[in-house]
């Protein structure tokens, strides 16, 4: 058998190139190759190794007869085309855990800095001044850490935080309790951590809902006294709110190591302010931290070229031949993790895949995945795919079940998934209607509607005029309803209303039909 080959096009630790040649592989470091070069050489090798240097085309994709792998030597992707790759059978792979140390260790170095104002004492000892007084620092013993995110990096920092004696609170609405009572974190609401924490540190990754989390009304919650330390995501912070904060001592100080535009601007209003610690996104530039992660991605290649998936992939594996009904429910199963997200999105417990029908002769792996992933997608920071999806629920304590039974009463074959999250369980049951992914039953109300657009629930006592009182409202606030279809369990009896609607329904329009008689919820989604 040929030897395979590995092409690292962009700069990698030793660590990472010595792993693979001590397996037998041929390695080609070529970093810095222009487009067209690179086009020209790829068509020989089995793994390409890039970071952020190297764009990964289409085109270098097709180009490339022999490669099976293609792994980013760290977490960002953006510089590869993922669908391509996955169109032409090539796994994608990224190494997201090599830098979890360094970026904790990074944040408690610049809570020090903060607590102890060592860069600012240090630049007026080299402009030859010698003043105590102005720095005087606060300890960190005995003060409270809030975090914002209790994943890998969070977890970490707050071993460290409690080690130098401090007690850690954090809000974190997708981990269960006992995940951090094993941490000896307490989970709070929101708004706690930012009124309870001497040090506020972030670790969410940026979504539409975290974006801009950290706001004027947000940091007025704060202590006059704490400080803000983000090595997570600049978006998370509004930017001129923290600097009004700072600028008007509404809030002691603040370190950054991460920005909404990077490298940040010389002329940005971040610049120059002397409470505020700026570090060029240094979060995982440690020695080890690199060490690590090119081994990550060394094992991701050998793991590949030994024809099992690696843990890291990105882009969904090829089903097994002759599963076309297969792959309908695996579409139907994210859709209806989806759907639960939305209803069940805060401490997640427990996932439950239940099959009956044709559906049952199958390996739920793939239909386990995808309901994950669509459980999981925006919750956690890193991309959550089939491959990955199982792991990542390991990470969290969030325990997946499957049951299967041989026949169901009204179809062929039904899926549904039931999610517990503390003291309350929701339940969806979908199927492949006319090859679209369609729920037919929502907490135990068989309603049938398409698992695609938007939507609004409303769950109510079934009494004369209810229906009408709702849609008044909506048409009042000029939403189109494209259609609606009731599911109840008895005449007059509790039911679940679902709507469709063109327009996304605002939440005073939602508190106003929470509140008309015999309305229970009211819930407003998209798929």
């Amino acid at each position: 058998m040929d030897k395979q080959h590995v092409l690292v096009a962009d700069a990698l630790s030793a660590a990472g190139v010595d792993l693979l040649r001590e397996r037998s592989l041929s390695v080609d470091v070529r970093t810095k190759q222009k487009p067209s070069d690179l086009l020209a050489m790829i068509s020989q090798y089995d793994a390409l190794i890039v970071r952020s240097g190297t764009h990964v085309t289409a085109d270098l994709l097709k180009a490339a007869k022999r490669l099976k792998i293609v792994v980013r030597a760290g977490v960002g992707v953006d510089n590869i085309d993922i669908p391509a790759a996955t169109e032409l059978g090539i796994l994608v792979a990224n190494a997201p855990l090599g830098n979890v140390v360094a970026a904790a260790e990074h944040t408690i170095g610049l809570l020090f800095a903060l607590a102890r104002h060592i860069p600012q004492a240090h630049m007026a000892m080299q402009s030859g001044l010698w003043d105590r007084k102005k720095f005087m620092g606060v300890e960190v013993r005995n003060k409270v850490l809030g975090s914002l995110g209790l994943g890998r990096v969070a977890s970490e920092v707050a071993r460290r935080a409690q080690g130098l004696g401090m007690k850690v609170v954090a809000y974190d609405p997708y981990v269960p309790p006992e995940y951090a009572e094993r941490l000896n974190v307490e989970l709070v609401p929101l708004e706690e951590v930012f009124r309870r924490a001497d040090f506020l540190t972030l670790h969410m990754p940026l979504t539409p809902e975290t974006r801009g989390l950290v706001n004027a009304e947000r940091l007025a919650l704060l202590k006059r006294s704490a400080y803000l330390i983000n090595c997570a995501r600049g978006g998370i912070v509004d930017t001129a709110a923290l600097v009004d904060a700072l600028q008007s001592g509404r809030l002691a100080g603040a370190a950054l190591d991460v920005y909404e535009q990077e490298p940040l601007p010389a002329d940005s209003a971040l610049r120059g302010l002397p409470n505020l610690v700026l570090t060029p996104h240094l979060g995982g530039s440690t020695t080890e931290a690199q060490d690590q992660v090119a081994v990550d991605a060394a094992e991701q290649v050998l793991t590949a070229l030994a024809g099992t998936p690696p843990r890291y992939v990105l882009n969904a594996p090829l089903l097994p031949a002759g599963s076309d009904l297969l792959l309908q429910y695996v579409e139907v199963a994210e859709r209806l993790g989806r759907f639960l997200r939305t209803f069940a999105g805060t401490h997640l417990e427990r996932l439950e895949v239940i099959v009956c029908g044709e559906l049952a002769a199958f390996d739920l792996t793939y239909l386990r995945a995808a309901a994950l992933k669509g459980l999981l997608t925006g919750i956690v920071g890193q991309r959550v795919t089939l491959f990955n999806a199982l792991h990542i629920a390991e990470q969290r304590d969030l325990r997946v079940s499957e049951q299967k039974e041989d026949s169901c009463a009204e179809y062929s074959s039904l899926l549904r998934c039931r999610v517990t999250a503390g003291d309350r369980k929701w339940q969806v049951a979908g199927v492949s209607w006319q090859d679209h992914p369609t729920i037919v039953e929502v907490d135990g109300f068989w309603v049938t509607f398409p698992a695609a657009g938007r939507f609004m629930l409303v769950r109510h006592h079934d009494r004369p005029g209810t229906i009408g009182r709702v849609g008044s409202l909506l048409g009042a606030a000029d939403i189109n309803v494209s259609f609606m279809h009731v599911g109840r369990k008895a005449r007059r009896g509790e039911a679940v209303m679902v709507l469709g609607v063109d327009e996304e329904v605002p939440t005073v329009l939602q508190e106003q039909i929470l509140a008309l008689p015999n309305t229970y919820w009211v819930k407003s989604l998209l798929l």
